[in-house]
């Protein structure tokens, strides 16, 4: 029986940690999708924010984070106190000793949820790209993935009240999607939108991204990505019955970005007269984001399905925030924000423990919380140093005048004229 257990432990442990591994390869697919989706001066800049909000979250998340989304024992079910560091592992006693309860390890855990933390923070990078300043957004990455995000992780997933009031979030539709995109539409605006992209009367001039093929390896890594992200959270595969449920989220992950994908083409053509791919991209992203809430309680139809409804939303958001003049160059308020929030809401169409009151209860909460103390944050950070380019910068390129190099210099020229 004790080998049992111990193998059992190895094998959900490994099976953690490769799914974490995979949530991390999902920073190069955001990497990749908005390096490509925006122009060439700016390229450089939007990659250093990304392996540089990497390093940031897995700091703040090793130093406070995690003991405030995961406390052990909280001061209150809205307050989980603040304590620092990692703790140790389990031992092998203490595996035996619960019987198989304790299943996996810590460091395993601590690792999966890092991961999250970082693909919540790179939500906001996409929206504020090309206008912001490159520390400006550092900062905020450390207020963010230290404190904003673990709060109301802990709300849900460390136990919190919003655990208690019988909210359903799997793997994070809101958690994780929601509350970037609300530091994301916090942020972008406080910034403004970028110079000549919208005229008078209403005018939307469009800014095309300089590199297709990259932004759509990008969206094919994130998709790849997201099994570890969905199939991770089932926390443990070494069962029958566990591993099946492994393999449904999977298959139900995928049917919905599959959705999601042909809903927004589909969507586009009726609209425009033409496919365009970047809602094509934007589609299986808004699946993926769709289903993540609850990718086990579905037939992969109605995955399909909640895929579908998320890809047309992406379409009609994307659209909707541009007649706003809310600019986001990668779609990623849409994509995370608009279809995060339907995802919780298809919860009730599938998981008969979920109610419509406790999946608005936990929407409105991780929303309003995310913004406005995102919010506060943009609001110091921009009366201390500013967190906009100067118009000259932002024309030159935030390339040379925050990296002082550029990612395509033969094409750009030295002085980052690149469109």
């Amino acid at each position: 029986m004790e080998d049992v257990i111990q193998l059992s432990y190895a094998l959900d442990t490994f099976y953690f940690l490769v799914s974490g591994a995979l949530v991390m390869w999902m920073a190069a697919g955001f990497s990749m999708l908005e390096a490509g989706m925006v122009r060439a001066k700016n390229t450089a800049e939007i990659l250093t924010k990304n392996i540089a909000l990497f390093a940031v979250a897995s700091i703040m998340y090793m130093l406070v984070g995690y003991n405030i989304m995961y406390p052990g024992e909280a001061v209150s079910s809205v307050w989980p106190g603040i304590s620092f560091l990692l703790g140790g592992d389990n031992t092998v006693e203490e595996v035996l000793a619960s019987g198989g309860e304790t299943y996996y390890s810590g460091m395993s855990d601590f690792f999966f949820q890092v991961v999250f933390v970082a693909t919540a923070m790179s939500i906001v990078s996409g929206a504020v790209a090309e206008r912001m300043k490159l520390w400006a957004f550092l900062i905020f990455a450390v207020v963010m993935t230290g404190f904003i995000y673990p709060m109301q992780g802990y709300w849900k997933w460390g136990g919190g009240f919003l655990d208690a009031a019988g909210f359903q979030d799997f793997a994070g539709s809101g958690v994780v999607h929601m509350c970037g995109a609300a530091a994301a539409l916090a942020g972008v605006l406080l910034l403004g939108a970028r110079k000549g992209k919208y005229g008078p009367d209403g005018q939307i001039n469009p800014i095309p991204g300089a590199n297709m093929p990259l932004a759509t390896l990008g969206t094919f890594i994130l998709w790849l990505g997201w099994f570890g992200f969905n199939g991770g959270s089932e926390l443990m595969i070494s069962n029958v019955d566990e591993a099946n449920a492994v393999a449904l989220v999977f298959v139900n992950t995928n049917m919905a970005a599959a959705g999601g994908v042909v809903a927004a083409m589909l969507t586009a053509r009726l609209l425009f007269g033409k496919t365009d791919l970047t809602m094509a991209l934007n589609g299986a992203l808004a699946g993926l984001v769709a289903i993540t809430a609850e990718p086990l309680a579905p037939t992969p139809l109605l995955a399909t399905i909640v895929g579908v409804i998320g890809g047309i939303l992406v379409v009609f958001s994307i659209i909707t925030l541009d007649k706003l003049k809310i600019d986001d160059p990668v779609g990623a308020i849409s994509v995370h924000g608009v279809v995060g929030m339907w995802g919780l809401l298809a919860v009730v169409l599938s998981n008969s423990d979920a109610t419509l009151g406790g999946q608005l209860l936990g929407l409105v909460t991780i929303l309003a919380w995310t913004f406005i103390a995102s919010l506060i944050v943009w609001g110091v950070i921009k009366a201390v140093m500013g967190i906009r380019v100067s118009e000259e910068e932002e024309y030159e390129g935030v390339d040379l005048v925050e990296c002082g190099l550029e990612a395509y210099p033969e094409f750009t020229g030295s002085k980052g004229s690149g469109i």
